[in-house]
């Protein structure tokens, strides 16, 4: 991208009461972003949804020296820049109407990963919590997904600490400038983060953390990924607004189930029974619903000496039989179907087998 054109778009998104939506509009319209400051007031007035106060505030004078100090800094500290409109910039997130014209990513990530999981939930994760998760990141591994979240205390460092011990990159979105860490203390697993995925944010580098910043930071977050899954939270608590903004992107949204006493299950309880969420039990239940298949990843035997008993029936039965009904598995192997279907989804997550159409499965 031509630098007169960046730090127009940087110029443009300082600009006062100008979001995402309406700086694209406006981009939209006269062709680039540099153009937009090459019309007259009255043009850029003329727009609908402007005015003459907003485009009093896209022509104030002080807009470029602030863009241009951004840009020292982005230049300075080799900060990579990611345009709406240009081919580098995530596909997922080019779908969401409000996504950041641009945002700013430090790190090594591979944003042509097919697969992208957003992991949110409660500060205070419980020890069950943090069980499932465990164990969660652990089956999903195979697969190799990114592993998105908020780089907050309790399920979101944790994500992270468990995708990185599981080799899966994982990217951090915060809700602040990328010369700053928060929490502080999380500043221990930088370099870790770094080595293995990394950080994004849409706010500049003179942006401090703020409480109010944590909407449009959860934004991104729903937006990056193909699904969002909450694994721990409170009757409200900014988990379940990124579940609504994931949901209102059209993305699938999965929740683990807990007692309903117990205060940080609430929220995904009702998630569940408001039909906002799938049910999330096991990982299996990802690729089930996602429809994702298993990559060449070179672990299928070492994940079938790890089959239970009820899944060697299955296996033994397939490896006779080359490929059978899920109601015929069933009844050979006398167990009822929606077990089978069960075991069939963890078994496809090992790479043992696949389904073929019409509920018919098959040894990998």
């Amino acid at each position: 991208m031509e630098e007169q054109e960046l730090l127009s778009i940087l110029a443009l998104k300082k600009a006062p009461l100008i979001g995402d939506i309406m700086a694209k509009k406006l981009i939209r319209t006269f062709g680039s972003a540099t153009a937009v400051f090459e019309q007259s007031m009255r043009e850029i007035a003329a727009i609908e949804g402007i005015g003459d106060k907003k485009a009093q505030f896209i022509k104030a004078t002080d807009l470029f020296t602030k863009a241009d100090k951004e840009l020292e800094y982005v230049h300075k500290e080799g900060i990579t820049t990611r345009i709406y409109y240009e081919d580098n910039y995530p596909e997922r997130l080019q779908y969401c109407v409000d996504g950041p014209i641009v945002f700013f990513e430090k790190g090594n990530i591979d944003w042509n990963n097919p697969y992208t999981l957003s992991i949110v939930g409660t500060r205070q994760i419980t020890s069950t919590g943090a069980a499932f998760l465990e164990k969660f990141i652990e089956e999903i591994a195979p697969l190799k997904p990114l592993i998105i979240s908020g780089y907050a205390y309790g399920v979101d460092i944790l994500a992270h600490q468990l995708a990185i011990k599981h080799g899966l990159q994982t990217v951090a979105v915060v809700a602040h400038g990328l010369n700053q860490t928060y929490p502080r203390n999380h500043e221990a697993y930088n370099e870790q983060m770094m080595a293995n995925g990394g950080f994004v944010t849409d706010f500049w580098h003179t942006a401090t953390f703020d409480r109010k910043n944590f909407l449009g930071r959860n934004r991104i977050i729903a937006g990056l990924s193909e699904a969002t899954v909450v694994i721990e939270s409170a009757a409200k608590g900014g988990s379940l607004v990124t579940a609504d903004l994931a949901a209102g992107y059209n993305r699938e949204v999965f929740a683990v189930p807990g007692r309903v006493n117990d205060k940080y299950s609430i929220g995904c309880n009702e998630l569940i029974k408001q039909s906002k969420a799938h049910l999330l039990t096991k990982a299996a239940d990802i690729p089930y619903i996602l429809g994702w298949k298993e990559r060449n990843t070179g672990v299928q035997k070492q994940l079938f000496v790890e089959l239970n008993e009820d899944e060697k029936l299955i296996y033994r039965y397939l490896k006779e039989n080359e490929k059978e009904l899920l109601d015929i598995i069933a009844i050979n192997i006398n167990k009822p179907v929606h077990q089978v279907a069960s075991l069939l989804m963890s078994m496809e997550l090992k790479g043992v087998v696949k389904p073929l159409p019409g509920k018919m499965f098959m040894l990998v």
